[in-house]
Protein backbone atom coordinates (compact mmCIF):
# COMPACT_ATOMS: atom_id res chain seq x y z
CA UNK A 1 0.00 0.00 0.00
CA UNK A 2 2.94 2.37 1.18
CA UNK A 3 4.31 1.57 -2.60
CA UNK A 4 1.43 2.78 -4.26
CA UNK A 5 1.43 5.91 -2.15
CA UNK A 6 4.58 6.85 -2.87
CA UNK A 7 3.79 5.97 -6.75
CA UNK A 8 0.63 8.80 -6.71
CA UNK A 9 2.87 11.55 -4.48
CA UNK A 10 6.09 11.03 -7.40
CA UNK A 11 3.81 11.19 -10.44
CA UNK A 12 1.38 14.10 -8.93
CA UNK A 13 2.16 16.17 -11.65
CA UNK A 14 1.24 13.75 -14.23
CA UNK A 15 -2.11 12.77 -12.68
CA UNK A 16 -2.76 16.34 -12.20
CA UNK A 17 -2.12 17.15 -15.84
CA UNK A 18 -4.29 13.81 -16.71
CA UNK A 19 -7.39 15.00 -14.66
CA UNK A 20 -7.49 18.54 -16.11
CA UNK A 21 -7.42 17.12 -19.40
CA UNK A 22 -10.01 15.02 -18.54
CA UNK A 23 -11.94 17.49 -17.30
CA UNK A 24 -11.74 20.22 -19.74
CA UNK A 25 -12.49 17.86 -22.96
CA UNK A 26 -15.36 16.11 -20.79
CA UNK A 27 -16.89 18.76 -18.49
CA UNK A 28 -19.83 17.06 -17.53
CA UNK A 29 -16.99 14.57 -16.00
CA UNK A 30 -16.73 17.27 -12.81
CA UNK A 31 -19.18 19.40 -13.33
CA UNK A 32 -21.67 17.70 -10.97
CA UNK A 33 -19.64 18.63 -8.30
CA UNK A 34 -20.38 22.24 -6.71
CA UNK A 35 -17.14 24.84 -6.16
CA UNK A 36 -18.31 25.44 -2.80
CA UNK A 37 -16.57 21.92 -1.98
CA UNK A 38 -13.49 23.35 -2.57
CA UNK A 39 -13.06 24.88 0.73
CA UNK A 40 -13.44 21.91 2.66
CA UNK A 41 -10.90 19.95 -0.01
CA UNK A 42 -8.88 22.60 0.70
CA UNK A 43 -9.45 22.66 4.48
CA UNK A 44 -8.59 19.02 4.62
CA UNK A 45 -5.06 19.51 2.72
CA UNK A 46 -4.59 22.18 5.32
CA UNK A 47 -5.34 19.57 7.99
CA UNK A 48 -3.44 17.00 6.33
CA UNK A 49 -0.14 19.84 6.86
CA UNK A 50 -0.99 20.02 10.22
CA UNK A 51 -0.91 16.60 11.00
CA UNK A 52 2.67 16.76 9.46
CA UNK A 53 4.00 19.39 11.11
CA UNK A 54 6.16 18.98 14.56
CA UNK A 55 7.74 21.28 17.27
CA UNK A 56 10.53 20.86 15.36
CA UNK A 57 9.42 22.65 12.56
CA UNK A 58 8.71 25.53 14.27
CA UNK A 59 12.17 25.21 15.75
CA UNK A 60 13.55 25.71 12.58
CA UNK A 61 11.57 29.33 12.15
CA UNK A 62 13.03 30.14 15.88
CA UNK A 63 17.03 28.25 14.89
CA UNK A 64 16.94 30.03 11.27
CA UNK A 65 15.02 33.16 11.53
CA UNK A 66 16.90 34.89 8.36
CA UNK A 67 16.75 31.95 6.08
CA UNK A 68 12.88 31.90 7.02
CA UNK A 69 12.70 36.01 6.47
CA UNK A 70 14.56 36.12 3.28
CA UNK A 71 12.17 33.40 1.94
CA UNK A 72 8.72 34.56 2.70
CA UNK A 73 10.47 38.02 1.99
CA UNK A 74 10.49 36.98 -1.60
CA UNK A 75 7.36 34.81 -1.48
CA UNK A 76 5.50 37.68 -0.94
CA UNK A 77 7.36 40.40 -3.40
CA UNK A 78 8.39 38.54 -6.36
CA UNK A 79 5.52 36.39 -6.54
CA UNK A 80 2.96 39.37 -6.38
CA UNK A 81 4.86 41.66 -8.74
CA UNK A 82 5.91 39.64 -11.21
CA UNK A 83 1.54 38.94 -11.31
CA UNK A 84 1.12 42.58 -11.60
CA UNK A 85 4.02 43.06 -14.41
CA UNK A 86 2.67 40.19 -16.31
CA UNK A 87 -0.85 41.14 -16.00
CA UNK A 88 0.15 44.85 -17.82
CA UNK A 89 2.89 43.60 -20.13
CA UNK A 90 0.16 41.13 -21.79
CA UNK A 91 -2.93 43.74 -21.30
CA UNK A 92 -4.80 41.44 -19.50
CA UNK A 93 -9.06 41.86 -19.50
CA UNK A 94 -9.72 42.94 -15.94
CA UNK A 95 -11.13 39.42 -14.90
CA UNK A 96 -7.93 37.27 -15.82
CA UNK A 97 -5.57 40.03 -14.65
CA UNK A 98 -7.25 39.63 -11.20
CA UNK A 99 -7.22 35.92 -11.16
CA UNK A 100 -2.77 36.19 -11.83
CA UNK A 101 -2.77 38.77 -9.02
CA UNK A 102 -4.53 36.49 -6.39
CA UNK A 103 -2.13 33.46 -7.68
CA UNK A 104 0.63 35.34 -6.98
CA UNK A 105 -0.61 37.02 -3.41
CA UNK A 106 -1.32 33.48 -2.24
CA UNK A 107 1.56 31.71 0.42
CA UNK A 108 3.70 28.69 -0.79
CA UNK A 109 1.53 25.31 -2.31
CA UNK A 110 2.04 22.39 0.00
CA UNK A 111 3.36 20.65 -2.86
CA UNK A 112 6.62 22.27 -2.75
CA UNK A 113 7.58 20.43 0.07
CA UNK A 114 7.12 16.90 -1.91
CA UNK A 115 9.19 18.46 -5.24
CA UNK A 116 11.49 20.19 -3.03
CA UNK A 117 12.35 16.72 -1.32
CA UNK A 118 12.72 14.93 -5.06
CA UNK A 119 14.70 17.84 -5.85
CA UNK A 120 17.12 17.67 -2.89
CA UNK A 121 16.68 20.45 -1.25
CA UNK A 122 16.85 21.65 2.17
CA UNK A 123 13.40 19.81 3.13
CA UNK A 124 13.70 21.56 6.85
CA UNK A 125 13.92 25.22 5.34
CA UNK A 126 11.10 24.24 2.53
CA UNK A 127 8.79 23.00 5.24
CA UNK A 128 9.97 25.98 7.45
CA UNK A 129 8.42 28.65 4.80
CA UNK A 130 5.40 27.12 3.76
CA UNK A 131 4.06 27.12 7.14
CA UNK A 132 5.48 30.64 8.26
CA UNK A 133 4.02 31.70 4.79
CA UNK A 134 0.37 30.18 5.33
CA UNK A 135 0.60 31.43 9.16
CA UNK A 136 1.56 34.44 7.48
CA UNK A 137 -1.51 34.70 4.72
CA UNK A 138 -4.76 35.78 6.35
CA UNK A 139 -2.95 38.93 7.16
CA UNK A 140 -0.63 39.84 3.97
CA UNK A 141 -2.50 37.90 1.26
CA UNK A 142 -5.85 40.34 1.38
CA UNK A 143 -3.54 43.24 2.03
CA UNK A 144 -1.10 42.59 -1.21
CA UNK A 145 -4.61 41.54 -3.25
CA UNK A 146 -6.21 45.02 -2.14
CA UNK A 147 -2.44 46.78 -2.91
CA UNK A 148 -2.42 45.42 -6.24
CA UNK A 149 -6.30 44.69 -7.47
CA UNK A 150 -7.69 47.70 -5.38
CA UNK A 151 -7.80 49.95 -8.10
CA UNK A 152 -9.56 47.87 -10.75
CA UNK A 153 -12.18 45.89 -8.19
CA UNK A 154 -13.53 46.14 -4.59
CA UNK A 155 -11.53 44.11 -2.50
CA UNK A 156 -12.82 42.50 0.63
CA UNK A 157 -9.88 42.03 2.68
CA UNK A 158 -11.60 41.32 6.27
CA UNK A 159 -13.50 38.76 4.18
CA UNK A 160 -10.47 37.42 2.39
CA UNK A 161 -9.06 37.40 6.21
CA UNK A 162 -12.08 35.20 7.53
CA UNK A 163 -11.93 33.00 4.46
CA UNK A 164 -7.82 31.96 4.50
CA UNK A 165 -8.78 31.19 8.46
CA UNK A 166 -11.68 29.10 8.09
CA UNK A 167 -9.89 27.08 5.05
CA UNK A 168 -6.37 27.58 6.25
CA UNK A 169 -5.59 28.50 9.49
CA UNK A 170 -7.73 26.58 11.67
CA UNK A 171 -7.50 22.96 9.97
CA UNK A 172 -3.59 23.22 10.08
CA UNK A 173 -4.40 23.64 14.08
CA UNK A 174 -6.93 21.00 14.23
CA UNK A 175 -4.21 18.48 12.99
CA UNK A 176 -1.39 20.03 15.68
CA UNK A 177 -4.29 19.13 17.97
CA UNK A 178 -4.56 15.57 16.14
CA UNK A 179 -1.58 14.94 16.81
CA UNK A 180 -0.43 16.37 19.90
CA UNK A 181 -4.04 14.30 21.50
CA UNK A 182 -4.69 11.22 18.98
CA UNK A 183 -0.59 10.76 18.28
CA UNK A 184 -1.20 6.81 17.60
CA UNK A 185 -3.59 7.45 14.77
CA UNK A 186 -1.61 10.51 13.39
CA UNK A 187 1.62 8.09 13.16
CA UNK A 188 -0.73 5.61 11.43
CA UNK A 189 -2.15 7.92 8.84
CA UNK A 190 1.17 10.27 7.90
CA UNK A 191 2.91 7.52 5.50
CA UNK A 192 -0.52 8.12 3.16
CA UNK A 193 -0.72 11.74 3.62
CA UNK A 194 1.26 12.90 0.42
CA UNK A 195 -0.72 10.59 -2.16
CA UNK A 196 -4.14 11.39 0.05
CA UNK A 197 -3.18 15.05 -0.58
CA UNK A 198 -1.81 14.23 -4.66
CA UNK A 199 -5.23 12.98 -5.16
CA UNK A 200 -7.60 15.74 -3.43
CA UNK A 201 -5.03 18.49 -5.25
CA UNK A 202 -5.91 16.89 -8.61
CA UNK A 203 -10.15 16.43 -8.26
CA UNK A 204 -9.71 20.58 -6.75
CA UNK A 205 -8.20 21.03 -9.93
CA UNK A 206 -10.60 18.64 -12.36
CA UNK A 207 -13.72 20.41 -10.21
CA UNK A 208 -12.15 24.11 -11.59
CA UNK A 209 -11.25 23.07 -15.03
CA UNK A 210 -14.57 21.59 -15.57
CA UNK A 211 -16.70 24.65 -14.22
CA UNK A 212 -14.10 27.01 -16.73
CA UNK A 213 -13.87 24.54 -19.57
CA UNK A 214 -15.40 26.75 -22.23
CA UNK A 215 -13.84 29.87 -21.08
CA UNK A 216 -10.92 28.22 -21.05
CA UNK A 217 -10.94 26.96 -24.41
CA UNK A 218 -12.19 30.87 -25.77
CA UNK A 219 -9.24 32.77 -24.24
CA UNK A 220 -7.06 29.87 -22.19
CA UNK A 221 -3.71 29.76 -24.42
CA UNK A 222 -2.70 33.99 -23.29
CA UNK A 223 -3.40 32.74 -19.61
CA UNK A 224 -1.53 29.37 -19.97
CA UNK A 225 1.41 31.78 -21.29
CA UNK A 226 1.26 34.32 -18.26
CA UNK A 227 0.88 31.35 -16.00
CA UNK A 228 3.71 30.00 -17.24
CA UNK A 229 5.89 32.60 -17.55
CA UNK A 230 4.74 33.68 -13.58
CA UNK A 231 5.67 29.66 -12.43
CA UNK A 232 8.97 30.03 -14.37
CA UNK A 233 10.27 33.08 -13.65
CA UNK A 234 9.12 32.49 -9.79
CA UNK A 235 11.53 29.28 -10.28
CA UNK A 236 14.74 31.11 -11.50
CA UNK A 237 14.37 34.34 -9.44
CA UNK A 238 13.99 32.62 -6.29
CA UNK A 239 16.75 30.33 -7.24
CA UNK A 240 18.88 33.52 -7.94
CA UNK A 241 17.95 35.30 -5.07
CA UNK A 242 19.64 32.58 -3.27
CA UNK A 243 22.82 32.69 -5.24
CA UNK A 244 22.94 36.36 -5.07
CA UNK A 245 23.03 35.95 -0.92
CA UNK A 246 25.61 33.17 -0.92
CA UNK A 247 23.23 30.41 0.26
CA UNK A 248 24.16 26.82 -0.07
CA UNK A 249 23.09 24.67 -2.91
CA UNK A 250 20.38 23.15 -1.05
CA UNK A 251 18.64 26.22 0.25
CA UNK A 252 18.61 27.56 -3.40
CA UNK A 253 16.61 24.79 -4.75
CA UNK A 254 14.18 25.19 -1.89
CA UNK A 255 14.18 29.29 -1.96
CA UNK A 256 13.40 28.75 -5.66
CA UNK A 257 10.60 25.94 -5.48
CA UNK A 258 9.04 28.03 -2.55
CA UNK A 259 8.65 30.99 -4.36
CA UNK A 260 8.06 29.58 -7.33
CA UNK A 261 5.07 27.15 -6.14
CA UNK A 262 2.29 28.44 -4.83
CA UNK A 263 -1.23 27.69 -2.91
CA UNK A 264 -2.82 27.97 -6.59
CA UNK A 265 -6.68 26.39 -4.90
CA UNK A 266 -6.77 28.89 -2.40
CA UNK A 267 -6.14 31.43 -5.23
CA UNK A 268 -9.32 30.12 -7.14
CA UNK A 269 -11.52 29.20 -4.04
CA UNK A 270 -10.96 32.96 -2.77
CA UNK A 271 -11.89 34.08 -6.40
CA UNK A 272 -15.31 32.07 -6.00
CA UNK A 273 -15.79 33.27 -2.90
CA UNK A 274 -15.30 37.02 -3.38
CA UNK A 275 -15.49 37.90 -6.73
CA UNK A 276 -17.73 35.67 -8.37
CA UNK A 277 -19.29 38.22 -10.40
CA UNK A 278 -15.74 38.13 -12.54
CA UNK A 279 -16.10 34.06 -13.32
CA UNK A 280 -13.13 34.55 -15.60
CA UNK A 281 -10.89 35.35 -12.13
CA UNK A 282 -10.80 31.51 -11.12
CA UNK A 283 -9.01 30.51 -14.54
CA UNK A 284 -5.34 31.61 -13.89
CA UNK A 285 -5.29 29.28 -10.27
CA UNK A 286 -6.73 26.28 -12.10
CA UNK A 287 -4.20 26.78 -14.88
CA UNK A 288 -1.28 27.43 -12.31
CA UNK A 289 -2.63 24.58 -10.15
CA UNK A 290 -1.87 22.25 -13.32
CA UNK A 291 1.57 23.78 -14.55
CA UNK A 292 3.34 24.05 -11.11
CA UNK A 293 3.01 20.86 -10.61
CA UNK A 294 4.32 19.87 -14.15
CA UNK A 295 7.09 22.33 -13.63
CA UNK A 296 7.65 21.14 -10.33
CA UNK A 297 8.53 17.61 -12.06
CA UNK A 298 10.82 18.89 -13.91
CA UNK A 299 12.82 21.29 -12.04
CA UNK A 300 13.21 18.67 -8.98
CA UNK A 301 14.61 16.28 -12.12
CA UNK A 302 16.99 19.14 -13.00
CA UNK A 303 18.05 19.52 -9.69
CA UNK A 304 18.50 16.35 -8.38
CA UNK A 305 20.43 15.50 -11.14
CA UNK A 306 22.71 18.45 -11.44
CA UNK A 307 23.86 17.74 -7.49
CA UNK A 308 25.13 14.13 -8.35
Amino acid sequence: MKSICNFIARWMGLMVLLVAGISLLFPNSFIWIDTWTINPMLGVIMFGMGLTLSPHDFRIVLSRPKDIFIGCLAQFTVMPLLAWMLSWLFALPKELALGVILVGCCPGGTASNVITYLAKGDLPLSVGMTATSTLLAPLLTPFLVWLMAGTMVDVDTLGMLQSIVYVVIAPIIAGLLCQRFLPGITKAVTPYLPAFSSIVIALVVGIIVSHSADRLLVGGMVVVLVVMLHNLLGLSIGYLLGRLLHLQKSKCVALSIEVGMQNSGLASSLAVLHFATFPLATIPGAVFSVWHNISGALVAKFYSSDSK
